[in-house]
Formats: C-alpha cells, sequence, structure tokens
C-alpha cells in the first residue's frame, strides 16, 4: 500500500487498484482516467449542463462570474442524468476512499464553462491550504473534473502546474493567489491538459492552475465534482440538496458519501463560492 494512501483503508477495500493515481496526486497534485465513459454519456451530461446553465443565467445569482466571460454554477445533483454512474464509478469510488478515506463526502456538484472571450485566470488555488496539509502533507479534499467537449487547443485549455500542491507562502493573497514574482515558476511548470469526452481527471484544488484564454467561439463546459474527508470544510460554501424520493432511488453505497439536505422540493442554488480575485480578469 502506498505510504501516501489513508491509513484507515485496507487494500482491499478499494474496486480498483489506484496505488499509481495517488502516488501521482501526491507528487503532481492531479490524475486522470482516459475512456472512463462514453462520449454518448458526456453528450447526455452536456445537454444537462446546458439546461442548468440556461436556468442560471436567468436569474440573480444562479451563475457567478470567475473572470470575464467565465461563469461557474453549482447545481443539485438530480440535475444530472448521470450523476450515480459518475459518482458510483469503481475509479471515483476508490481514489476516494484510497485519499480521503473510507467516512469520504460528496459535497459539490457544478460546472465551469468559459465562453468565448474568456481571457487568462490569475494563476491561483482554489481555497487556501488546510492545516493538515501543511504540517502533515495530506490532502484532505479531491476535485473530480469532467469535460464535456473534446478539448482543442484555441478552446482555452485547463492549465496545471504539477507538484505546487505544497506551496505555501505568506505573501499568497487570500491563501490563494500567489504574487506575480511567483509565475515564472509556475510558467515553467505548466501543462496544458486536452481531455477528451469521456475521460475523468483527479486533482488536489490546492495544486496551482488556471483557465486559460479562449480564442474560440465555442463554450468548453467542465463538470466539478467535489469531495472532502472527514476533516474538510468545502461543504459549509456550498448549497446541494436532494428530494426525499431522489434520495430513497440512491443506491446505499451513494446515500452514505452524500453530504446534502433532503427536502420536499428543489430550490434553485444562489451561488456563494465566489473566488475574488477570478472576477478581476486576466492576471
Amino acid at each position: 500500500m502506498s505510504p501516501h494512501t489513508h491509513p484507515a483503508v485496507a487494500p482491499d477495500a478499494l474496486d480498483v487498484d489506484v496505488t499509481a493515481d495517488v502516488e501521482a496526486l501526491h507528487e503532481d497534485g492531479i490524475t486522470a482516467r482516459k475512456g472512463a465513459f462514453t462520449p454518448e454519456w458526456v453528450d447526455r451530461l452536456r445537454e444537462d449542463i446546458e439546461a442548468a446553465f440556461e436556468e442560471a443565467r436567468s436569474r440573480p445569482g444562479g451563475a457567478v462570474g470567475r473572470g470575464p466571460h467565465r461563469y461557474y454554477v453549482e447545481i443539485h445533483p438530480e440535475q444530472l442524468r448521470g450523476f450515480v454512474d459518475l459518482v458510483d464509478h469503481p475509479w471515483v469510488r476508490s481514489l476516494c476512499t484510497a485519499v480521503l478515506g473510507p467516512e469520504y463526502r460528496i459535497v459539490e456538484v457544478g460546472f465551469d464553462v468559459p465562453l468565448e472571450g474568456a481571457v487568462n485566470q490569475p494563476w491561483h488555488r482554489d481555497f487556501p491550504m488546510p492545516e493538515e496539509t501543511r504540517a502533515e502533507r495530506r490532502l484532505t479534499s479531491l476535485a473530480f473534473n469532467v469535460t464535456a467537449v473534446d478539448t482543442e487547443e484555441d478552446m482555452g485549455p485547463f492549465e496545471i502546474a504539477p507538484g505546487t500542491q505544497w506551496d505555501d507562502s505568506p505573501e499568497f493573497g487570500h491563501g490563494m493567489f500567489p504574487p506575480r514574482s511567483h509565475y515564472p515558476r509556475y510558467e515553467e511548470r505548466a501543462v496544458r491538459k486536452y481531455p477528451r469526452r469521456g475521460d475523468i481527471s483527479a486533482r488536489s484544488a490546492l495544486t496551482i492552475h488556471r483557465g486559460t484564454r479562449n480564442h474560440s467561439a465555442k463554450s468548453r463546459p467542465v463538470l466539478v465534482l467535489g469531495v472532502d474527508g472527514p476533516e474538510a470544510t468545502n461543504g459549509e460554501r456550498h448549497d446541494a440538496a436532494v428530494t426525499r424520493a431522489y434520495w430513497e432511488s440512491l443506491p446505499e453505497r451513494v446515500r452514505r458519501h452524500l453530504d446534502c439536505e433532503i427536502v420536499d422540493v428543489l430550490r434553485p442554488i444562489t451561488q456563494k463560492h465566489t473566488i475574488e480575485g477570478l472576477v478581476m480578469g486576466d492576471a
């Protein structure tokens, strides 16, 4: 068993061997599973994202800006026909268990949409470094991304600086934004990602990253699934809920990990996970 695997996890608790993925998360801060889903499954996902995006943009607070022409929308699990397929995928389940332990919690479902005209974001991480990571070099949450399109160079691909999940400096604005003097380190390490429909990536949201300029006329929607270990508090920033009927339809194995309110009627989510520095746009 990898020394970076959660100590409470026995190897036989995992459905698939994720040893190499756990190592990659520790070394690079990101890993991926190619072809986890069929392109047809992803095309349905895109339909659901586009419907949710249209609804969210029709009301105040429905979509939050992450820079010019770039939006984030949090949604409820049952707005995605493929929600159970995703969270119950053996690779997703095994990776969450190996890194975060058997008590992991699904706390966020949402999507990012860079539209035509989106600009380079400043280099950033998505929240300040937790003390467990600083003191013990232990990851307490994971972010999974599923692209809804085949990513091309001109569509503003996601760019990440591998190995920077451990970077720590009092100079980081709000604990998230490295100063410009640090940019050469990230630019030297930067890797652009070109996932295809069906691929899933998993990363620490502490790994320094940015969205890049979208030169095309196409949008590049990406699903975001946020998962916390027992000590993480990212769930406090999210408002996902499920209806009672939907909750009862879920497999017990999914219910055990789904950390959200059970309601009679779903209310549209007003976004509250803003990342102030990203609203400003080009670095």
